[in-house]
C-alpha cells in the first residue's frame, strides 16, 4: 500500500463520509474513505515535491475519491516549468470524475496561472474535450483566472459558444456567466439581453448574479426582467 493512500486511510471519518457522498451523487459511494479537505490539504503539501508524491502522481488512476482530491491539491503545489505542469494536469484530468475534484483542481493552480497568456491555449484545449470534468475545468478556469477587462470579451464568446446536455458544464457555464455579470456587467449584459443561450444556463446565470451582494438592486430588478420563461 502507499504511504499517502495509508495516511488517507488512517484519517477516514465516517460521520463525514455520509455527508460528503451526498454533495457528490455523482461518484461510487465506496470509493469515498471521509476524509476532511483540511486534512487532504495538508497530506499534498507534506508530499508535493518529495519522491513519495511524485510516484503517487504518477500512479493513476486512483482507486478512493480522496486520492484524486489530495492529487489535484498536489498539482498546486508543485514547484515545476509551466510545461511540466501542463503534462501532469492533462495526465490527471481523464480521470476526474466529479465536480469537486475538478473544481479544487482550477482553485488551486494559482502559480499555474501566474502567466494566463501562457497557458491559455491550453485551457481553449480543455474546452474541445469530449469529457465532462475536463470541459467544466475549462470554463471553471476562466471564471477563477480571466474575469477581466483584457479577457471578458474572449470569455464571453466561449460561454456563448458552450452548447451541452451534460448538467455539470451547464452549471459551470452559468456560472462563469454570473461572475462576468458580478465583475463586468456592462459588457456582460447585452449577452442576457440578446437571449442566445440556452434557457437553462440564461436563467441559472440570472439567479447566481442576483444571489450575489456586488449585485446593485437596481440591477438585481432589471436582470429577473430578462428571465426566460
Amino acid at each position: 500500500m502507499n504511504i499517502i493512500l495509508n495516511e488517507l486511510l488512517n484519517c477516514r471519518d465516517l460521520k463525514y463520509k455520509d455527508f460528503h457522498k451526498r454533495l457528490i451523487p455523482t461518484i461510487d459511494e465506496d470509493t469515498v474513505l471521509g476524509v476532511r479537505s483540511p486534512i487532504a490539504q495538508a497530506i499534498a503539501k507534506k508530499y508535493a515535491n518529495t519522491d513519495t508524491g511524485n510516484d503517487f502522481l504518477k500512479n493513476l488512476p486512483h482507486k478512493y475519491y480522496d486520492e484524486n482530491a489530495v492529487h489535484a491539491f498536489m498539482l498546486g503545489r508543485l514547484k515545476y516549468d509551466t510545461g511540466s505542469l501542463k503534462s501532469y494536469i492533462s495526465d490527471f484530468l481523464p480521470y476526474v470524475d466529479n465536480w469537486a475534484v475538478c473544481d479544487g483542481l482550477c482553485a488551486h493552480l494559482k502559480s499555474f496561472f501566474k502567466n494566463r497568456d501562457e497557458v491559455l491555449p491550453f485551457v481553449l484545449d480543455c474546452l474541445k474535450s469530449d469529457k465532462t470534468y475536463t470541459v467544466r475545468f475549462g470554463l471553471v478556469c476562466l471564471l477563477n483566472y480571466y474575469i477581466e477587462g483584457r479577457y471578458i470579451d474572449l470569455v464571453l464568446e466561449i460561454a456563448k459558444s458552450v452548447k451541452s446536455e451534460e448538467y455539470y458544464i451547464n452549471m459551470a457555464n452559468a456560472w462563469l456567466i454570473s461572475f462576468c455579470l458580478i465583475k463586468e456587467y456592462e459588457k456582460t449584459l447585452p449577452l442576457i439581453e440578446a437571449k442566445c443561450l440556452d434557457k437553462w444556463v440564461h436563467n441559472k446565470a440570472i439567479q447566481k448574479s442576483i444571489e450575489s451582494y456586488r449585485i446593485s438592486d437596481t440591477r438585481k430588478q432589471y436582470l429577473k426582467s430578462l428571465r426566460i420563461k
